[in-house]
């Protein structure tokens, strides 16, 4: 187990039946494990910021995870989010607006998302397993035009997650300054090492900090096991 991909790591639970003991545990979680942030339904964010402070970066969704709500309501949730005390918002696209070729809408969108982000790190969810190659490389063009932080793959809400094939697609087309974050689907250590590999610089994933909980549950169950032996 490669405990350096932790870093890496937005610690995820975006389920609809979340509960603050479920949320809470997975804050705890993130800060023993030492992931990059936890991210969370906007609804937890002022309360889970007030409980992990500055131990841990606090990560939630806007548009999510449709993304079709109109741009000033995305405006509102993001300056919503970041006045309870969010760190880092993770945005999803208007994918009609990408498919309808209207181009300047969605990097306008983008742009204004940024603006109401100011310092804070904007991610820009594409949902790459609705769209064609032209159209990941056309959102790699206006993410890096808008000046957002991140690509990132997908909500883990539609058909597919994230794929090998789709980080080597953005890492050919982003600009220098944006950064790349697989999310959906990463099912084990060897996917997470992989996609780091291929240039990501964030997983958006609950399944790594459950892995390694399972597995020191293992061996203390082990040890338990050899100390009763005796």
């Amino acid at each position: 187990m490669n405990k350096e991909v932790f870093q890496y790591v937005d610690h995820t639970l975006l389920a609809q039946d979340s509960t603050w003991a479920q949320i809470k545990e997975i804050c705890d979680d993130a800060i023993a494990y030492g992931t990059a942030s936890v991210c969370i339904p906007p609804s937890f964010v002022k309360r889970a910021k007030e409980y992990v402070g500055d131990k841990m970066a606090v990560c939630t969704v806007i548009g999510f995870p449709n993304g079709y709500n109109t741009t000033a309501v995305k405006v509102f949730e993001t300056k919503d989010a970041i006045a309870n005390g969010a760190d880092e918002i993770d945005m999803v696209i208007n994918i009609g607006d990408l498919k309808d070729k209207e181009y300047d809408k969605v990097e306008d969108e983008i742009r204004q998302l940024k603006e109401a982000c100011g310092d804070h790190i904007l991610k820009v969810i594409i949902e790459t397993c609705l769209l064609t190659d032209e159209e990941k490389i056309k959102m790699c063009e206006l993410v890096t035009r808008a000046g957002a932080d991140f690509i990132k793959t997908s909500t883990g809400f539609s058909k597919a997650g994230a794929t090998f094939e789709d980080i080597k697609l953005f890492s050919e087309h982003i600009g220098e300054s944006v950064r790349m974050k697989a999310a959906g689907g990463i099912k084990s250590f060897e996917d997470a090492e992989e996609f780091l590999r291929l240039g990501a610089k964030r997983l958006g994933t609950s399944r790594i900090v459950k892995l390694a909980k399972a597995e020191k549950e293992k061996l203390n169950g082990n040890k338990d096991t050899d100390t009763d032996s005796y």
